[in-house]
């Protein structure tokens, strides 16, 4: 059986993640900060649970070091916005954010390395405004924009490791329901700027980490799932 191991997956994209890897058959281990809410979706769903913190490289190295009999496969979805203008950047918020996006996963990379399947992944996430400037999303844009290339270089390193990304759109996944009612007029406002019409679901990008996770021909990718949001125009 293969094993993967879902950072962030306590909640939100990562836990849709975690639950379907675990209804296709492999062997889930969950690890995020927030360790009772992580061992409550292992126990619901038959996974394992620890904790992992980005922001703390000794929870990634004893991670590791209890995973040392091999992982297939990584999926990081880890985040720490800093939603503000250049003016008002705060320089620990700032570290945390790349920390978060991109210096947590190549100190994943660094503790993994040795245990990961010759034929295994990491698939990172990063997001659509990585490509989106706009005020407010200096520090969001850069560090997922960041991303595409911590994917690259990454396959390069770890080969034949497959190390790819994803980069959703708006996703219904729950992180927006802290909005309440303002949540609808979010969801509509993303669907007017696709080609395609709608906002994400969490099965949109659910449906494409797990592809990758087979796709043995693919590596250094970043994988689009936006619904053409990038190439709307007007």
């Amino acid at each position: 059986m293969e094993r993967i191991l879902v950072i962030g997956g306590a909640r939100a994209l990562g836990a849709a993640v975690a639950r379907r890897a675990a209804k296709d058959g492999y062997e889930v281990v969950i690890g995020a900060r927030d360790l009772p809410a992580t061992e409550a979706l292992a126990a619901e769903i038959g996974a394992t649970a620890m904790r992992i913190d980005l922001q703390d490289e000794a929870t990634v190295a004893a991670a590791a070091a209890e995973l040392a009999d091999g992982v297939t496969h990584i999926v990081t979805t880890g985040s720490a916005p800093h939603d503000v203008r250049a003016t008002e950047l705060d320089h620990e918020r700032l570290v945390t954010a790349f920390t978060a996006k991109v210096i947590g996963p190549m100190l994943v990379a660094k503790h993994f390395a040795p245990v990961l399947q010759p034929h295994g992944s990491i698939v990172l996430f990063s997001g659509v405004v990585g490509w989106r400037p706009g005020p407010g999303s200096l520090v969001k844009g850069t560090t997922n924009g960041a991303v595409e290339h911590l994917a690259r270089h990454l396959a390069a390193d770890l080969a034949p490791v497959r190390v790819n990304a994803v980069s959703p759109g708006v996703v219904d996944s729950g992180a927006w329901d802290r909005l309440g009612d303002g949540k609808a007029a979010l969801l509509s406002k993303s669907a007017a700027g696709t080609l395609v019409g709608r906002h994400g679901e969490p099965d949109d990008v659910v449906d494409a980490v797990m592809w990758l996770l087979g796709a043995g021909f693919v590596s250094g990718e970043t994988i689009h799932l936006e619904g053409g949001a990038r190439h709307k125009t007007g």
